[in-house]
């Protein structure tokens, strides 16, 4: 018996298979759950090739979180699939060249407001647009929200906008968990650790939380081993945890409790 059995999860920021959404989605499937993806714009036939690399190939949905018209309409798809939505990985980020790497006066509003909508916004357009599927689950034995986070109470070196973006993402999370909380929806973060992913490499200097993290981190960190941070997204997806929400569960191999 799965962990997930007979749950229905929905994931999104699938580009590779070095995705961390990757690493989730194929775990939800080994513990038993039926899974969708999202992808948007050019990144889209990516994440239909990569899905085929799945154990099961589960379909893909175009979801560029900006346009509310293709959410409505992937809502409306899944909808006319499933009865409800028990859990939502939110595993989206992005942040235009000028808000990293160059101190927080580079970049101006227009890029900075691309940085929150899409980093820190869209997990409430999210869980907007499947609302009425996750409260359907909600009323039942619970659903359950998890987003991608990288731990935002501290400045990191050359992270600038994009730090302010997880910290508002952080932020939204507790929120919605208090919105949401009566409807049955639990809604955490995972904090993971550097992991060597595409959108890592887009992160100027990221080598440097590389070279250095594993040095720190008392249970030690490795950059390729996305399955540490797979296994945590699916505990909170399942049952297991149901009356966690508003929490940010730290997968970093407890660098966020160690001094410099």
């Amino acid at each position: 018996m799965g962990l997930l059995d007979g749950k229905r999860i929905l994931v999104t920021g699938v580009l590779t298979d070095a995705s961390l959404g990757f690493a989730v989605a194929r775990l939800a499937q080994q513990e038993g759950a039926e899974v969708v993806l999202s992808g948007a714009g050019r990144g889209l036939s990516l994440t239909r090739r990569t899905a085929r690399k799945l154990p099961a190939e589960p379909e893909v949905l175009e979801i560029d979180v900006t346009e509310p018209g293709q959410l409505a309409a992937a809502a409306a798809t899944l909808a006319a699939r499933w009865d409800r939505l028990d859990g939502l990985l939110h595993a989206i980020g992005f942040a235009p060249p000028s808000c990293l790497g160059n101190g927080m006066f580079a970049a101006e509003w227009s890029d900075v407001a691309v940085a929150l909508q899409v980093s820190s916004y869209s997990l409430k357009a999210l869980v907007a647009a499947f609302r009425p599927l996750l409260e359907a689950a909600g009323a039942d034995a619970g659903a359950s929200v998890v987003g991608l986070d990288f731990d935002a109470t501290v400045a990191w070196p050359l992270y600038d906008w994009m730090g302010v973006a997880k910290a508002a993402l952080e932020s939204l999370s507790r929120y919605l968990a208090k919105e949401l909380g009566p409807a049955g929806i639990r809604v955490n973060l995972v904090a993971a650790g550097p992991v060597r992913t595409m959108a890592a490499k887009s992160i100027p200097g990221f080598s440097s939380f590389e070279d250095t993290w594993a040095d720190r981190a008392p249970l030690g960190w490795d950059v390729h081993d996305a399955d540490v941070v797979a296994r945590a997204c699916v505990a909170l997806l399942s049952d297991w945890l149901p009356k966690t929400t508003g929490e940010i569960l730290h997968v970093d191999g407890g660098v966020h409790a160690i001094g410099s």
